[in-house]
């Protein structure tokens, strides 16, 4: 691989966080960030801090994100349905939770699907996948075959669609979309262990439900 990926559990319930290096240049993207500690800013010394990427609005993927832009002065990027998150936080879900606060503050660049973010020689594609949350993405490296899939698709599983903005129609439509993907990938989901594309297109229930 062309990338190294590095994770930490953090904030109010666990999510990952992800850090995305480009062995070529030292660049370096960090996804979601539940929270902004001092094993993550270890973790980023000595790293070119480009983007803090978010796979949604959540905001135990979020929290963090003012704290590490202030240490890092890196671009914060979230998909354009999942902008209002970071004021928002009923559309957060941070107002049900009041054991966490949120700090309101604004994206830098609020992406489409399909666009691309450069990192170093690294390329990742924004796809977006609804369902979970409206702004819902997954960020593929298509060279290194990797899905950062956020909270679309995890381990055995997939991602609750009972909150503001969730739609079960819209996420099955997502999963069918990761389903048809070519060939296999290493997924790396918002919580829990990583997996693979093949594994789940076998043994996640919710894939083998979608049918050919």
């Amino acid at each position: 691989m062309s990338v190294t990926v590095d994770s930490l559990a953090l904030g109010p319930v666990s999510a990952n966080t992800y850090i995305v290096t480009d062995d070529a240049t030292d660049e370096t993207a960090v996804i979601d960030a539940g929270a902004c500690t001092n094993e993550l800013l270890d973790k980023l010394k000595g790293k070119n801090v480009r983007y803090i990427l978010l796979t949604h609005g959540h905001y135990d993927h979020i929290l963090g994100v003012p704290a590490l832009k202030a240490h890092t002065g890196a671009e914060v990027l979230i998909h354009k349905a999942d902008a209002d998150c970071f004021w928002d936080t009923e559309k957060s879900l941070a107002s049900f939770d009041h054991s966490f606060s949120q700090t309101p503050m604004k994206a830098d660049r609020l992406l489409s699907d399909g666009e691309e973010i450069h990192l170093g020689e690294t390329v990742l594609s924004v796809l977006h996948t609804p369902g979970h949350t409206k702004g819902g993405v997954c960020y593929i490296d298509y060279q290194d075959r990797l899905i950062f899939s956020g909270d679309t698709l995890f381990c055995l599983t997939a991602g609750r669609t009972d909150f503001p903005g969730g739609s079960f129609e819209e996420l099955m439509a997502s999963l069918i979309t990761l389903r048809n993907l070519p060939g296999d990938y290493i997924v790396y989901p918002g919580h829990n262990r990583a997996t693979t594309l093949e594994h789940e297109r076998v043994r996640n229930r919710y894939m083998r439900r979608i049918g050919k």
